[in-house]
């Protein structure tokens, strides 16, 4: 009898505390999405010995690079603004060394929300501390405080000949917002796919790659009530298990 093979894909961790003790872990509708569309998620340490990462790595078939703390703004040359959160070391570590790694090797890499930011950092494009102090005019974009997850904050705009726009069968959807910070400067192996009406950037791809997709919004909260939402991640899945 033969054993289906799952695609394994590697989601990348937040460090909280319980307790007053670190803990590593991420949202359940991460790894809820990840296996309706037929994946094996696997959580990853945020190692920063690169050979017990690239150890992990090379157990993978995809990359998802989740939600989460700050880019530390020293890995895009800049000092740190007064309204720039939370940073975590040793995930910045970690997922600096995993993307182009991912990008060299091929391997499919959906990024959701602090995973567009630190995608398109890792890739040398640089970010806005914090959308409402450094974007005068720009929507509100943070939490909407008393709204669920999956709120639809604003609207944004695909573009057509993105393969972002094919996966997932629009130019134009509502999403949910829950980010302070957002791509400036965009890497040079990036092209933007998508903008909200006041002109931030919710999505990058890279071309030439079999799957490298970045999204600003969180599509794991919207997966349960948004086809379309759930469709992106059955195309990453599918793409992950192409390329083993």
């Amino acid at each position: 009898m033969t054993t289906r093979r799952f695609p394994i894909i590697g989601v990348t961790c937040s460090i909280f505390q319980v307790a007053g003790r670190p803990r590593l872990g991420q949202n359940q509708t991460y790894l809820d999405v990840l296996v309706r569309a037929g994946a094996a998620p696997l959580l990853i340490p945020n190692l920063t010995d690169q050979a017990l990462l690239r150890t992990v790595f090379e157990s993978m078939d995809g990359l998802l690079l989740s939600g989460g703390d700050d880019v530390d703004p020293a890995h895009y040359g800049e000092t740190r603004h007064e309204k720039c959160g939370t940073i975590t070391p040793g995930r910045d570590v970690a997922e600096l060394a995993l993307i182009p790694w991912a990008m060299d090797k091929g391997k499919p890499i959906l990024a959701i929300c602090r995973g567009i930011q630190v995608l398109n950092v890792a890739l040398g494009g640089s970010l806005y501390q914090d959308i409402k102090a450094q974007i005068p005019g720009a929507h509100r974009h943070d939490w909407h405080r008393g709204h669920p997850r999956n709120y639809p904050a604003h609207v944004v705009e695909i573009t057509a000949q993105a393969r972002l726009a094919g996966l997932l069968g629009a130019t134009s959807m509502p999403v949910n917002s829950l980010h302070h910070q957002a791509v400036k400067e965009v890497a040079l192996r990036l092209i933007v796919a998508g903008r909200t009406p006041d002109g931030i950037v919710e999505a990058v791809e890279a071309e030439g790659h079999p799957f490298a997709i970045g999204v600003q919004w969180h599509p794991e909260e919207l997966a349960g009530s948004d086809p379309r939402a759930e469709g992106l991640f059955d195309a990453f899945v599918q793409a992950c298990r192409d390329d083993k």
